[in-house]
């Protein structure tokens, strides 16, 4: 029998997996999601509810919300970007070359940068499950449980998340743009709420069969059940349920199907031939263009600034200089700060993606009656806060991710690294201009409340909540 690990999917799925042990950011979930079960399961409200921690129902409680409000914008961020990475390096014709087929390659980038993110998710469950052994006075803590947290993990996490990855892998795989793949990460949670609205018109068992995260599964259950009740029931998975992951693997494999037929259409080598000749012509014209014209053999510096400076419609200034100080460093940061801000200001997306989160950050506001908390301007704070968390950590890793890859597509990263300025420099402006950006959001939200408290006349105003 042929060892499944020597065949060409086995190569790639292995590969993807070693290429994912070198990156930092798999360690970065692993160790978020970690500290994030801690949290839920010590400063969650299963202590003030009288919840057992280790209760089936808050296992599904906790695996529901972690796949609602964590994993979409990670998965996005895991799953965009394997087969673009290829095409970004260059190597996408050596790898063509070689005896592997559409769909084993396909195939093998998917379910090892899959395999991945469910490692990376798996800390989530695993943390909770070694934390049984603690007993906390405070916490109410059954019998050690096993096999719950891995079927719900399956159930509820991986399946899940497996159709979400393949629309988001299939989406960066044909467009090979990661920015397209942030974008509709970033957009997952309008288009989920917006569903769950149109969903509400239909009967219970068929918002159960078409919700992606089996949000309207267990939704209800805690509502006039006492702890007791709760800490005891054990869930079981009905037709309902059943279908409903059948539906998903069904959409799974219709995206990568999709995705076999159109990457057949994209533009590779026909042979091994064709890499090789393609590679000798290449090399002899750079040889040839060296020993006529040394000076030719180099770009200019100055004009792939120029290049990224059309691409973008703004101008770069000069930010390198020989001199060294905290004062010239300080300039040469407010330098990059400014071209940061500029770029930001090109982006079409942000015309779509501020009102667009004003919008829904503000909607219960608008549209529903306010409940007087210790004051009219505290309910109106800590709801649009409530509100605007996700969207602020969606937009944070969106543009986090797009002013760490624009340099790398526009090709001018080793002329921006090449330049006499400090790491810092290159890398705190792409920080402040992100968290500038998340600021001026907050503010927007923050003054589109307070317009709203006085248009319902809720008085009286305060400025500090």
């Amino acid at each position: 029998m042929r060892n499944p690990a020597r065949t060409p999917f086995g190569a790639i799925f292995q590969a993807e997996v070693l290429l994912n042990s070198k990156r930092v950011a798999p360690y970065l979930l692993l160790a978020l999601f970690s500290v994030n079960a801690v949290l839920w399961w010590g400063w969650g409200a299963a202590s003030h509810y009288g919840w057992a921690t280790n209760s089936e129902f808050y296992i599904v409680r906790c695996f529901g919300g972690f796949s609602f409000m964590t994993l979409p914008l990670f998965t996005a961020l895991m799953m965009g970007d394997p087969v673009i990475r290829d095409f970004r390096a260059g190597v996408d014709p050596l790898i063509f070359s070689k005896p592997v087929g559409r769909a084993e390659y396909l195939l093998g980038k998917f379910f090892g940068n899959f395999f991945v993110l469910v490692c990376c998710q798996a800390a989530f469950a695993l943390t909770l499950f070694l934390l049984q052994a603690f007993h906390p006075a405070q916490m109410v803590v059954q019998h050690a449980r096993v096999f719950a947290y891995f079927q719900h993990f399956f159930i509820l996490i991986v399946i899940s998340h497996l159709v979400l990855a393949a629309v988001y892998f299939t989406v960066g795989t044909l467009t090979r743009n990661v920015k397209i793949v942030y974008a509709l990460g970033l957009s997952f949670y309008p288009l989920y709420i917006a569903f769950q609205l149109f969903l509400k018109g239909f009967a219970q068992r068929w918002r159960i069969a078409l919700d992606p995260l089996l949000f309207n599964w267990p939704a209800d259950i805690n509502k006039g059940r006492s702890a007791d009740w709760l800490n005891q029931h054990v869930f079981a998975y009905d037709s309902d349920v059943l279908a409903n992951r059948a539906l998903m693997l069904l959409i799974t494999v219709a995206c990568l199907t999709i995705l076999y037929a159109r990457f057949a259409k994209a533009r590779r080598p026909n042979n091994v031939d064709d890499v090789s000749r393609l590679a000798t012509l290449n090399l002899n014209t750079r040889v040839e263009r060296l020993y006529q014209d040394p000076a030719s053999f180099q770009p200019s510096s100055h004009d792939l600034l120029e290049k990224a400076a059309a691409h973008d419609r703004v101008t770069l200034p000069q930010v390198g200089t020989a001199v060294e100080g905290w004062r010239a460093n300080l300039k040469k940061l407010l330098a990059a700060l400014g071209t940061e801000f500029r770029l930001l200001r090109a982006e079409r997306s942000l015309l779509v993606i501020v009102p667009l989160v004003i919008f829904l950050s503000t909607l219960e506001l608008a549209f529903y009656e306010v409940a007087q908390d210790v004051s009219y301007s505290a309910a109106y704070a800590s709801n649009t806060a409530k509100n605007l968390l996700l969207f602020i950590f969606g937009m944070t890793v969106f543009y986090t991710g797009e002013a760490m890859h624009r340099d790398r597509e526009l090709r001018i990263e080793p002329v921006l690294w090449s330049t006499p300025a400090p790491n810092y420099v290159l890398l705190l402006s792409k920080f402040f201009a992100t968290l500038s950006l998340a600021l001026s959001l907050i503010a927007l939200v923050a003054l589109a409340a307070f317009a709203l408290q006085i248009y319902k006349d809720h008085v009286p105003f305060e400025s500090a909540p």
